[in-house]
């Protein structure tokens, strides 16, 4: 079923834009492997150099949407990352961060990291193709991860420079990144910024203040434009710099550094596009996912105008519909794509998607009501399901929607251990587990249209 554009009654609510956006990075962070906060704290790194730089509050903005949503393209190339190197994805990456910048370097992680665990010839193939391949496969996975990211700044009508920014993330000083060798000052400016301040915050994560500061000076000159260099170790040198850096305050304090006397504003339409095109995200993460998100948006209205619920409510299930899976994104490609049943190690991970995605929806204000509605999409009427263990009574009208509609969008789908399923074999299946795990209203009105 394609991607609707439904025209729902606009109303009179604004939300602030660079909030939104601070809350939805979370999300980001969970694809890339990092500790949650990562693009919040790489902003305000990145701000506090765009300030020692002299850059106008306009210009201020389009920074912090560039260091927010720099890992916009991010999840595009898990499964990528996940079938070559043999691991998981989210801890490559992670590890990756902290490698070194050396090839001896690169190559030992690469040697450590590919396929742990497995069987001597398993892993001896896996690193030999690697060998073989490995510049074409990291051209290719960059080039996927840039250009992804930046198709979605500019479907959410950011300016070009925050999708230059995005795009070439991974280009460094001297001219040995990728996707375009870019060199010097040639290198987008807001990129620069962004590669540095998430260098820093990766490194102060992983092993303190001392830590980031040497490596950020190690690679000036050659992965880091050394002006950007001084003017990120003039603001570490203020205690204001540190504190702000691990403050539990630090989304308002963010927001306080580009309040510009009048608040970005997005209305309804906009968020039902920023819901959509986060949808992009997380059905990237998968390639037995791709179009999930919105196929199971569009629907989960057509249900509920089946079903006569009112239009106030339908926007608001369309959102949740949509951003069901995104704690789908903390889940590694390696189970999420494996052909085969999972063990229990797996299955708690897997499990765990729901209660990811509780956390993140409920850190965004105009979604705090969908964050519990979209969280228990795999909750049971007989009280079997999960996170939350919910019984019939207290699971909404939404939730039941988005149940049913997820349930046959993934029969019939694609999915690593069967080809899709037809629609009427699908709704024989579901049929099975009407007044147990799903709701039998819902589902008759979703047999009437889609049997």
């Amino acid at each position: 079923m394609k991607f609707e554009r439904f025209k729902f009654d606009r109303s009179a609510q604004s939300f602030d834009l660079g909030g939104l956006v601070r809350a939805f990075s979370y999300a980001l962070d969970l694809t890339e492997g990092q500790p949650a906060g990562h693009s919040v704290r790489s902003c305000w790194i990145g701000m506090h150099v765009g300030e020692a730089l002299g850059l106008s509050q306009t210009e201020l903005v389009d920074l912090q949407y560039t260091l927010l949503l720099k890992d916009l393209g991010c999840s595009s190339n898990a499964a990528r990352i996940c079938e070559l190197y043999d691991a998981d994805d989210r801890a490559f990456k992670n590890g990756f961060k902290t490698a070194g910048t050396s090839l001896a370097a690169t190559l030992l992680f690469v040697t450590r990291a590919s396929a742990p665990g497995q069987h001597f010839r398993r892993r001896a193939a896996t690193i030999g193709n690697i060998l073989r391949n490995g510049v074409a496969i990291a051209d290719e996975m960059i080039l996927s991860r840039c250009t992804r990211g930046a198709d979605i700044a500019r479907t959410l009508r950011f300016s070009d420079t925050v999708q230059c920014g995005i795009y070439h993330l991974d280009e460094h000083w001297d001219g040995s990144g990728r996707p375009g060798h870019l060199k010097g000052q040639a290198i987008p400016l807001f990129a620069r910024i962004a590669l540095l301040a998430q260098i820093a915050d990766v490194f102060h994560t992983h092993a303190g203040r001392e830590a980031a500061i040497a490596e950020v000076r190690r690679r000036s000159g050659t992965w880091l434009d050394p002006m950007l260099v001084d003017a990120f170790l003039s603001a570490t040198r203020r205690d204001a710099f540190w504190r702000g850096l691990t403050c539990p305050m630090i989304e308002s304090r963010l927001g306080a550094m580009v309040q510009t006397g009048e608040i970005l504003s997005v209305d309804d339409d906009y968020l039902d596009d920023i819901a959509a095109a986060f949808g992009q995200v997380i059905d990237a993460k998968s390639p037995y996912t791709a179009n999930h998100s919105s196929r199971v948006g569009s629907l989960a209205v057509r249900l509920a105008e089946a079903m006569d619920m009112p239009a106030s409510r339908r926007r608001g299930l369309f959102r949740a519909a949509v951003l069901h899976d995104v704690g789908k994104l903390g889940v590694s490609n390696s189970v999420l794509d494996k052909p085969g049943p999972l063990n229990d190690r797996e299955w708690k991970e897997m499990r765990g998607h729901a209660s990811h995605t509780l956390e993140i929806l409920d850190r965004i204000g105009p979604l705090h009501e969908m964050a519990t509605i979209a969280a228990a999409h795999h909750e049971r009427l007989d009280g079997r399901g999960y996170p939350f263990g919910l019984t019939q009574d207290s699971i909404r009208r939404e939730t039941r929607i988005i149940t049913v509609c997820d349930f046959f969008d993934a029969l019939t789908s694609d999915r690593p251990y069967r080809a899709a399923l037809p629609p009427k074999e699908a709704l024989n299946i579901m049929r099975e587990s009407v007044g147990s795990a799903i709701d039998g209203d819902c589902f008759d009105a979703l047999a009437h249209f889609a049997g």
